[in-house]
């Protein structure tokens, strides 16, 4: 039983390593995209929000405060809100009407769902092989015990 011990023992940190090193960190790099993303979806579904509060306002010119960074705050006048800047993605910006960034919005937001979607069946892949991987390392570790008793 020695030399089967000797065998098992490096198998058994070998798939503790990949356990550690590489399932787990595929799997909080998975839910940190998966974070990233619900934010995202919500940052959209706040501009949507205030374009709809925009509309029912319907004033002309707003009065509001900006936020310039570092919570110092400046006032500011928009002399037309028919238009409104839109982030796109990889920094760009779209100038768009109300009614074509709610449509942009809408698709945005359907699109980054799929995408939060297939993160999350990835997640539980992952943590499916990360209990599979344990239950095999548990029964390696049984199988040194019981063999050494």
């Amino acid at each position: 039983m020695d030399e089967n011990k000797k065998t098992l023992l490096p198998k058994i940190q070998q798939y503790e390593k990949f356990v550690n090193e590489v399932l787990r960190s595929k799997l909080k790099n998975c839910l940190t995209d998966r974070e990233n993303h619900v934010s995202e979806t919500q940052e959209y579904l706040q501009l949507l929000k205030t374009i709809k509060n925009l509309e029912e306002l319907d004033v002309n010119p707003l009065k509001t405060k900006v936020d310039l960074g570092c919570g110092f705050f400046v006032q500011a006048e928009v002399p037309d809100v028919s238009t409104i800047l839109v982030a796109v993605g990889f920094g760009f910006f779209l100038e768009l009407t109300r009614a074509e960034a709610c449509d942009f919005i809408a698709k945005k937001v359907e699109q980054i769902g799929e995408r939060v979607k297939i993160l999350e069946e990835e997640a539980s892949h992952i943590n499916t092989d990360i209990r599979m991987m344990l239950n095999t390392l548990g029964q390696l570790q049984g199988v040194i015990a019981t063999g050494s008793v």
